[in-house]
This record gives structure tokens, C-alpha cells and sequence, in this order.
């Protein structure tokens, strides 16, 4: 077991950093590296991406903090050589079972988060003191994984731990799966008609992706050009997204389906990818539109955004909340839309083969 990796979560339930972790698993396997999925909970719609070499281990816990012990069994009689977490509850965890079991198992963490910005708009007690957890335990840590430099920076002034001890490694987004799902058939009427411009957003309906602002920018750019709105994905935001459509009279041109199996097929046929957000961590999801050579509208939020757009270069970026600048770049896109090949090469930057590699040296010292 010497040479096994484990990547310990609290779940492969949907979501962003769920979905590049399967994907950074699937890349590792495909390189001969035998890999353990360790699950506080073994339950979440990714476990079926997942190769069938993987080892999936369940600790069977309710919630992350309650995997600690099953956690420091698993690593007593197991002994993989890395441990790589992610998530920081989840890296807390992996951080205190390796010290409690006293193994010279490696520990890796990975932040997908702007931590000061989540921490301060958190709902829950645990979410709000999560700096102080992280402050006290990551210094434990052999190796610091961020998954853009705003969340290094942002990590590094929130703990004071030295920038040069967090390393920047993008998600692995694009995969040969993903650009697959592009070449499937929406069903959308308004994606399958000819001549209709379509703005399509999307994400979880809350408060920090800002759809109400994408919402008022829709309705001022479709003062000067007929449009139509989509705004994929499902979340407590609803009830007020929907009044807010109704009071302005858009309910005939905007649609919120909710959750779709395959959102790539949706916005491959759109006109303009928008993101709305207060923050981000890194936003595979302008990666995903990049992919689909559809032209990006992003607000230029910390953190992920300008770094994947290189500063304006392959999309439009706007102040956070600026809703007369948000409509501009959304009619400007449209009129002045980017070179959907130049688009794509970028999005090439995020591949899975590409991160793979970088995550190989961290966790192995490999380099191809």
C-alpha cells in the first residue's frame, strides 16, 4: 500500500469541487496510480463517474467531523503514502486524524474556497469560525493546494501563512466526457430555433451568484434587442428570482428549468454565457462555457474569474453588481462575439491530462 493515494471527502453529492475531485481521480487511475475514494459518507451522484479501480471506502459517518475516528482507523491500517483533502471542514479533519493516528501518511490540501468572503456570509456558526479552525490546523499540512490565486491570496492573508507555501493548480474541468455532453440536444425551443439570442446563467439559485442582477441587466439590455433568458440550476433563491421576473414583466422571455442533467448541451447553443457572482472560488462553470466557444460575461468578482478570462482577454468582465455595465457587456458580446476556437484552446488550459500532471508532482514527486 505504500504507493497508494487516498482523497478523502465528505461525499461525492453534486457539486463543483465534488465533480473536479472525480475528475482528478479518474485522471490519476489513468496514470497507474492506485487510488482510494475515502467518504465520510459513501453517497453523491459522482460516485458513478468514478473508475471502476478505484477503492471507494466509506466511514459511515453522518458528518464530516464524526469520520475523525473512522478516519484514523482507516489511516493506522492502511498507511497510504499522500492523503489529499478536500474541502476545509473536511481538510481540518484529515489534518487532526493523520496527528491523532500517528502515521507518516503525507497530507495535501486542497481549498476550493475565497474563505474570507464565504466565512463572512455564512449562515451556519461552524461556516463563520471556519478561519480560526483553518488558521490553527493547515500550517500542519506538507502541502497547500489552491485553486486560483485569488483563493491563495485570500488563504494566505486570512491565516498568515507565507504565499510561497500555498501552490495555485486550476481545477480539472474539461474532459474528453465533457466535451461529449457539448454535441448532445438540449430540447429547449428556444435553443433549437434559429434567429432567437439566447443569455443563459448557471448555478445554485443564492444569494452569492447575484441571478437578480443578471435579471435587472436582462431586462435593460432587452430594451434595445429582443433576447431571451435561461438561468439553469435550483436553490433557495427561487421564490424571489421568479417574483422578481414576474414584477418585471419578463415572465414571457426568461425560463429557470432548474437542475439539468447536462448543461453543457444548454449553453453550447446559447448566444452569451453571463455569471452574475459576488464570489467565486475559481468558477469551473466559465471554463465549461469557454469550452462550448460560447462568449463569457463575467463580473469580475474574487476570485477565479479574471484568471481564467486572463484579465479580459477571452471575455467581458464588469464591477460586482453593476447592472447598466452587466447589460452592456451582455449586448456587446452579442454584437462583437469572440473567436469560439480562441475561446476553446483557453478553456484547453484547464484540462484534465494538463492538472493531472500538475497534482502528480505535488503528491508524487512524478513528473512526465
Amino acid at each position: 500500500m505504500a504507493d497508494r493515494i487516498a482523497v478523502f471527502m465528505p461525499s461525492l453529492a453534486g457539486g463543483g469541487a465534488e465533480r473536479v475531485m472525480a475528475n482528478l481521480v479518474t485522471g490519476l487511475v489513468e496514470r497507474g496510480v492506485e487510488v482510494d475514494m475515502v467518504l465520510a459518507r459513501a453517497e453523491g451522484v459522482y460516485l458513478r463517474d468514478l473508475p471502476a479501480q478505484v477503492r471507494v471506502v466509506d466511514l459511515g459517518a453522518r458528518r464530516v467531523m464524526t469520520g475523525l475516528g473512522p478516519l484514523m482507523g482507516y489511516l493506522k491500517k492502511t498507511r497510504p503514502r499522500v492523503l489529499l483533502s478536500s474541502q476545509n471542514h473536511a481538510n481540518v479533519v484529515a489534518l487532526l486524524a493523520r496527528r491523532l493516528a500517528g502515521v507518516d501518511t503525507r497530507v495535501v490540501i486542497s481549498e476550493h474556497t475565497n474563505l474570507s468572503r464565504s466565512a463572512r456570509n455564512a449562515a451556519r456558526l461552524g461556516d463563520r469560525l471556519m478561519p480560526f479552525f483553518v488558521k490553527r490546523f493547515y500550517p500542519w499540512s506538507d502541502e497547500i493546494v489552491a485553486v486560483s490565486r485569488g483563493v491563495a491570496d485570500s488563504l494566505s492573508a486570512l491565516t498568515g501563512l507565507a504565499p510561497d507555501r500555498i501552490r495555485v493548480i486550476y481545477n480539472p474541468v474539461v474532459t474528453p466526457r465533457l466535451l461529449k455532453d457539448i454535441e448532445d440536444a438540449p430540447g429547449h425551443g428556444w435553443l433549437t430555433g434559429a434567429g432567437v439570442a439566447v443569455v443563459i446563467g448557471v448555478g445554485r439559485l443564492s444569494p452569492e451568484k447575484d441571478f437578480r442582477t443578471l435579471i435587472d441587466a436582462f431586462a435593460q439590455a432587452r430594451r434595445e434587442r429582443d433576447i431571451k433568458l435561461i438561468i439553469l440550476g435550483e436553490g433557495d433563491d427561487r421564490p424571489a428570482l421568479e417574483r422578481r421576473v414576474e414584477r418585471l414583466g419578463l415572465a414571457p422571455h426568461v425560463d429557470m428549468p432548474g437542475f439539468v442533467a447536462n448543461p453543457m448541451a444548454w449553453m453550447a447553443r446559447s448566444s452569451v454565457f453571463v455569471l452574475s457572482s459576488q464570489w467565486e472560488g475559481l468558477s469551473n462553470v466559465i471554463i465549461e462555457a469557454l469550452a462550448c466557444g460560447v462568449p463569457v460575461v463575467s463580473t469580475d468578482c474574487p476570485s477565479g474569474p479574471a484568471e481564467i478570462l486572463d484579465n479580459g482577454t477571452y471575455g467581458e468582465l464588469v464591477a460586482v453588481g453593476d447592472v447598466p455595465a452587466l447589460a452592456r457587456a451582455i449586448l456587446g458580446a452579442l454584437d462583437r462575439p469572440k473567436d469560439p476556437e480562441v475561446l476553446r484552446e483557453r478553456a484547453g488550459q484547464f484540462s484534465v491530462d494538463r492538472i493531472t500532471r500538475e497534482y502528480m508532482k505535488v503528491l508524487l514527486g512524478a513528473v512526465e
